[in-house]
């Protein structure tokens, strides 16, 4: 399986995980100019929370653990394309509370998969 089809296949699983804790899907594979956010969520509760979410699938260990690729730049980048998202979106001047969560996706020599969100895994370094 290539890099590419296993990424799609983890931000499928991720995006199920997700549905299944009640969370709402707002958008799959954002794009702007400063690259792509693979999910954003709204995260049910007594006050939603908006979620940018970063999914990270590996098969084995070779490159290291999953959450070890969204490294400082790619926090950077991240963040801007999560500030290019609230732009678009016209909150009205209100924006609501913001988290950046990294789901990695960890599937087995059996073709078994497990997730694990690291919710607040990183914040965002400007405003």
């Amino acid at each position: 399986m290539n890099n590419k089809r296993l990424g799609s296949q983890g931000e499928n699983i991720v995006r199920a995980h997700l549905v299944r804790l009640g969370w709402r899907i707002l958008e799959s594979n954002f794009r702007c100019s400063s690259g792509e956010m693979d999910l954003i969520a709204e995260e049910q509760g007594a006050s939603p929370v908006l979620v940018f979410v970063e999914v990270k699938t590996r098969r084995d260990h070779s490159h290291g653990g999953p959450i070890e690729a969204v490294d400082t730049r790619k926090q950077r980048r991240l963040a801007e394309v999560a500030r290019a998202y609230l732009g678009r979106r016209g909150g009205g001047g209100e924006e609501p509370e913001c988290r950046f969560d990294v789901a990695e996706v960890e599937i087995g020599a059996d073709g078994l998969a497990s997730v694990t969100l690291r919710r607040a895994a990183f914040a965002s370094s400007q405003g």
